[in-house]
């Protein structure tokens, strides 16, 4: 199996995570055994459809256990202490600028497990994301995107 690289959370995305993860091993899974139960007693499971996807469905809540609780191992809490504002980290707000349309964005660069890009938080995996990771404002550079090379300058860092 291959090693699962360090996830960087902040204290609400951790605590996320642990909630996630208490509802899936106290609710969801006796749902689950539950909708088992009553598509077993349908009879012939060979042909029983309810049966099957009750199945899938607890394979999928194991499987998103497992997945948490490998995160949960290998997590590490990024604390806005502890985030910098003259360099570009996980935590870090970031306004940019997209140089070749001359528009500004303001992005809070987050682990993968809280990204969401429509309300500003990009993964520090994503394209953009990475590449500001390290840079200072001022600091202008190209980067590769599936949909092409954009250009970004660094107008600002502040903490969350």
């Amino acid at each position: 199996m291959a090693q699962i690289k360090q996830i960087t959370v902040s204290s609400e995305g951790l605590k996320k995570l642990q909630e996630e993860l208490e509802y899936l091993k106290t609710i969801k899974r006796k749902e689950v055994a539950e909708n088992i139960k009553t598509a077993r007693s349908f009879g012939d499971l060979s042909e029983n459809s309810e049966y099957d996807e009750a199945k899938d469905e607890q394979g999928k809540v194991e499987k998103r256990i497992a997945d948490i609780e490998e995160m949960l191992a290998n997590i590490r809490v990024v604390d806005s202490s502890d985030v910098k504002t003259d360099i570009a980290g996980v935590g870090s707000k970031v306004k940019i600028l997209y140089v070749d349309d001359n528009e500004e964005s303001e992005y809070t660069i987050v682990g993968p497990t809280e990204a969401d890009p429509l309300s500003g938080k990009i993964s520090d995996d994503s394209p953009v994301g990475s590449s500001i990771l390290g840079k200072k404002v001022g600091d202008e550079f190209v980067v590769e995107t599936p949909g092409g090379n954009i250009t970004i300058k660094i107008l600002g860092i502040s903490r969350h």
